[in-house]
């Protein structure tokens, strides 16, 4: 794992308390964000040069130890000020060119074998026979695979991604070292993730988790190092891939992981709350995503004197204070961190559209008639934008309210619950409470 120094970002910049749960490869793409946020977008000129050479410094830090010899004499002539690299990284490019060249000799005969029909056809689930017979019929040797995962990791190391996911993969498919085969899944996940190839990125995780959950059971130390690394390189495909958002979701509210977050990194619930409010007219399945908001609530209350940021305290006093002063404040600071955070920019529109909706449907709840030059504040919109856009949301959601114009009032219907819906809901809630202290005498028996 990489670490390095601060970006110099706002004091709601997270990038050190994220990179230390990063590979050095993946933290780059965020000193990259961090580096454009102080370039002036009118004039292209750089807002602060101070900054922006410790930028420099900490890309030099991380990739000095990688063989991206290239880049790092780059880097070094620009932190020095010189126009040609010393001798040294012309040397040390010659060694990562010969090392290469050394294991793509060893691994030539087994890349080529796996590249024909008619052995892929003849190979099983068995990895053991396999070996067997790529031993028998190809003279393939033990050797030669563990090469596989040298090449793997040297390709990756130069930043040959590509390359390596596919020579992982093929190390993976034939290799019994259990330890090598779950390093080497890591790999592919960091391989897949900084080509942007976000589907198999997905499958990837699920392939971790899967090692995380098998491997270290019986070693709760390193299960939870190891969950809260894969949550850190899991919001990749979270905020880039909108099919991977349902099951990251799911993976981060599992149980295990969960108390990971609020054990180790309770920052991620700044995540965790953008994910969840922007996925309230995306999920699939809205009781799923009600339970999520409630949960996100009621961890956001629990850890307030852990982890504070302007989203999450926009959904404590949203939904817990119900303050919506203190909302709407809160919601105005929150789009400022949301455009400064490299994972969230994109997501910025989306989750203030989102609080807004939010912030309308509490309001509403508590009020049968509500003043638009009252909402429209809360909302943080002019009288003319806040008329419009609930104008939409009553009839993209079929919400059973009207615009008063002669009085400038939202009027909202709220149908009184019957005695027997009543009824229903208190049965639901004894019976649920039943089968949890069922469940609980029957433990301790």
């Amino acid at each position: 794992m990489g670490s390095t120094t601060a970006s110099g970002g706002s004091e709601y910049d997270l990038l050190n308390k994220l990179a230390p749960h990063l590979d050095r490869h993946m933290i780059f793409p965020l000193l990259e964000f961090s580096a454009s946020q102080l370039i002036d977008e009118e004039s292209g000129t750089i807002k602060d040069e101070e900054k922006a050479r410790q930028i420099t410094q900490a890309k030099f830090a991380l990739t000095k130890r990688t063989n991206m010899t290239d880049y790092v004499a780059n880097l070094y002539c620009e932190l020095e000020g010189l126009d040609e690299a010393p001798a040294e990284y012309t040397e040390r490019k010659k060694q990562v060119f010969s090392q290469l060249e050394k294991y793509e000799q060893q691994t030539a005969k087994i890349t080529e074998l796996l590249e024909r029909d008619d052995v892929v056809n003849a190979l099983r689930s068995d990895k053991v026979a396999n070996l067997e017979f790529l031993k028998r019929e190809h003279d393939v040797t033990i050797d030669m695979v563990n090469a596989l995962f040298d090449l793997g990791n040297l390709q990756y190391s130069c930043g040959n991604y590509g390359d390596a996911t596919e020579t992982l993969y093929r190390f993976r498919v034939l290799s019994t070292d259990n330890d090598k085969v779950a390093y080497a899944t890591w790999g592919r996940l960091a391989c897949e993730i900084l080509t942007m190839n976000w589907e198999v990125a997905l499958e990837e995780v699920q392939k971790v988790r899967e090692v995380i959950d098998s491997k270290l059971s019986q070693n709760p130390l390193a299960q939870l190092q190891h969950r809260t690394s894969l949550i850190h390189w899991a919001l990749f495909p979270l905020f880039n891939y909108d099919k991977a958002r349902e099951p990251i979701l799911d993976l981060f509210f599992n149980a295990g992981y969960i108390n990971t977050i609020q054990a180790n990194c309770p920052w991620i619930l700044r995540y965790l709350a953008v994910a969840v409010i922007t996925n309230r007219t995306k999920a699939k399945n809205m009781g799923v995503q009600q339970k999520q908001m409630k949960d996100i609530v009621r961890i956001v209350k629990q850890e307030a004197y852990e982890y504070q940021d302007p989203i999450t305290r926009f959904v404590h006093a949203l939904c817990i204070d119900f303050d919506f002063e203190e909302a709407q404040q809160q919601l105005v600071l929150a789009e400022e961190v949301l455009r400064g955070d490299f994972f969230l920019l994109a997501h910025a529109d989306d989750f203030v559209d989102s609080a807004r909706h939010l912030i309308f449907e509490s309001y509403c709840k508590i009020h049968a008639r509500i003043s638009l030059t009252d909402l429209s504040a809360r909302l943080g919109l002019n009288a003319e934008a806040a008329e419009k856009w609930i104008v939409n949301l009553i009839r993209d959601t079929r919400l059973d309210a009207k615009i008063d114009y002669k009085e400038g009032t939202v009027v909202m219907n709220h149908p009184p619950t019957s005695v027997y819906q009543q009824v229903i809901e208190k049965t639901k809630g004894g019976f649920f409470r039943t089968q949890v202290l069922t469940s609980a005498v029957g433990g301790r028996s």
